[in-house]
């Protein structure tokens, strides 16, 4: 299926055509038919010769139903442009080109209608100089006469033309289905209606809209239920469970996690310059119309923050309208759909200047250069894909700054060694803070040999001990007994608190027994060796005596040896050796 859009001023026949086309009504509302004019949008279908389907969506041509129009225009790739043989070029003629020039419209078909009543030649020939000015440049024309039907078939050789001239659609690509009507049909629930620009929907799916998520319980395309429809084309979706309250004119549905809703955006603006801009437009994208607020940046740059936010994403086509005055300021294209804030001095110039590079091709190295790191589900929602593996998780970095990262690591891993010799490595939570990254395992990825993360903190290698260190275990122990344990109040004022005894442990300096109780390294095999010769089993009391110490080191020596494994505490609390 393909879908075509009419436009043109009022009266000059689009319905009339469209209606001679398909042999359908295209205007819905009684009131419409009463006063011979279109309000709304309207639908129509039909087969052209070379079997392929046209929808049309029919637009009012009256002033007043603009925004109306550009609902119905917004998600079609092509427009058929109707012009009155006996009136020519007319106002809303140059309207609703302007709006199809701003939104980017590249595909079009030129009819001349009510050939009947007036030469043709003169209404084709100005409106096709009008035309070529534009996205549409030269395009196909038709005199024709929906009264009597004459050129009809002329006509449907040419959209047969303009048709195989498209662009394919994107059928693997995500669903975003502007919606442009709400309603409900008794027994089935809300139904909404849209033209399906890209992707496929099925029934069974579930889309999102804001923050919600439907279930689509059916489809129609033509008037007939289908289980998917891919696109282009006009589809109707019953949803499951949603009510009509919840949706609107202008909603959209997309396929989960492809979209991010945004009420802050960058843009260029095709039209008129950004200094004439009033300081609230409005927004028109798909079937959405949305009240914004303009802030210039460059000659020709803007941002825009929306009343409501919409699901954009870098490259979208929009037009800009001014209400007040009933003109259209011109289109835009959508530069960056995440932008950084403005609030320091100068931030707006540097954020023109940075606006001038971009075009609105969604640009993966771009977007990582400009925002150091992102995650992939953040690129694919702002339509910018990912070309490169992710450096973590699901972590895409710019190169430069993921090298300058690695580089900033060791030298803080480095520092916080120096600073606290005492300690094994610098805490993986810190090394994240002092580099500003959002993920722990950003951190983890940068981590290469010699360096390593052992019991969550990162580690040197170096195997260098502190002198005063090594020094003060050797003064605790000067004089003793090999198994007689300093007291506390002796390891503190030697400098050997809570923290240094725990370096000197990992130093391999020393044996924690229990806090404040330590021996030398080296004395748990020596002990073992000469418990090894006593009559076993034995107590705790003849281990104490065959080790010449107190009590306070003989309990927490052999509830060591018992989680090593080397000893077996029996029942009566007699220890023999395994």
């Amino acid at each position: 299926m393909h879908v075509v859009a009419t436009a043109g001023h009022v009266d000059h026949g689009k319905s009339t055509l469209v209606r001679a086309l398909t042999g359908m009504e295209p205007d819905r509302w009684a009131e419409e038919r009463r006063r011979g004019m279109t309000i709304d949008l309207g639908f129509a279908w039909t087969t052209l010769p070379s079997g392929a389907t046209v929808a049309f969506v029919d637009v009012p041509g009256h002033e007043r139903f603009v925004p109306n129009m550009l609902a119905g225009v917004g998600p079609v790739p092509a427009a058929m442009i109707v012009v009155g043989a006996d009136e020519g070029w007319m106002p809303q003629s140059a309207e609703h080109l302007t709006a199809l020039d701003a939104l980017g419209v590249r595909h079009g078909l030129l009819v001349v209608t009510r050939s009947d009543l007036a030469d043709p030649q003169p209404a084709l020939a100005q409106a096709q100089d009008r035309i070529a000015a534009t996205s549409l440049g030269q395009v196909g024309a038709v005199a024709v006469s929906g009264a009597t039907g004459e050129g009809l078939d002329d006509l449907r050789a040419a959209l047969d033309r303009l048709l195989a001239g498209l662009p394919a659609p994107e059928p693997d690509g995500p669903v975003r289905l502007w919606i442009d009507r709400v309603f409900t049909i008794k027994g089935a629930g809300t139904v909404v209606t849209g033209t399906l620009g890209g992707g496929k929907i099925a029934v069974g799916d579930e889309l999102t809209f804001g923050d919600e998520t439907a279930t689509v319980k059916g489809l129609q395309t033509l008037g007939v239920p289908v289980k998917d429809v891919t696109a282009v084309a006009r589809v109707a979706v019953n949803l499951r469970g949603v009510p009509k309250q919840q949706l609107s004119r202008g909603d959209a549905l997309l396929t989960p996690g492809r979209f991010r809703d945004t009420g802050l955006i960058d843009v260029r603006l095709h039209g008129d310059p950004v200094k004439d801009l009033p300081p609230t437009v409005t927004l028109h994208i798909g079937a959405a119309a949305v009240p914004c607020r303009v802030r210039p940046l460059g000659p020709d740059t803007c941002r825009l923050r929306l009343s409501r936010p919409l699901p954009l994403r870098v490259g979208d086509r929009a037009l800009l309208r001014d209400p007040g005055r009933r003109h259209v300021s011109g289109g835009i294209t959508v530069l960056d759909v995440q932008p950084p804030g403005l609030t320091r001095r100068g931030a707006a110039a540097a954020r023109a200047a940075d606006l001038t590079s971009m075009d609105g091709t969604p640009s993966p190295a771009g977007e990582l250069r400009r925002r150091l790191l992102i995650r992939a589900p953040d690129l694919a929602a702002m339509g910018v894909p990912a070309i490169d593996e992710p450096v973590a998780g699901d972590w895409h970095a710019d190169p430069a700054h993921w090298a300058a990262l690695a580089e900033a690591l060791v030298t803080e891993v480095t520092a916080y060694r120096a600073a606290h010799p005492l300690e094994p490595g610098a805490p993986v939570e810190a090394v994240r803070h002092l580099l500003g990254l959002p993920d722990r395992a950003l951190v983890e990825a940068l981590v290469k040999p010699p360096l390593r993360i052992r019991n969550g903190r990162i580690e040197t290698g170096a195997t260098g001990v502190p002198a005063d260190l090594i020094a003060a275990v050797d003064k605790a122990f000067a004089g003793r007994p090999p198994f007689a344990a300093p007291d506390a109040y002796d390891l503190a004022g030697l400098g050997l608190g809570v923290r240094q005894q725990a370096a000197a442990v990992r130093a391999g300096l020393l044996l924690q027994l229990a806090p404040n109780v330590v021996l030398r390294a080296g004395a748990f095999d020596e002990a073992a060796g000469l418990l090894r010769e006593i009559a076993q089993p034995f107590t705790i009391s003849e281990a104490r005596q065959a080790l010449d110490t107190s009590r306070r080191v003989a309990v927490p020596l052999l509830e060591l040896f018992d989680r090593r494994g080397v000893t077996k505490r029996l029942p009566d609390d007699r220890r023999m050796f395994s």
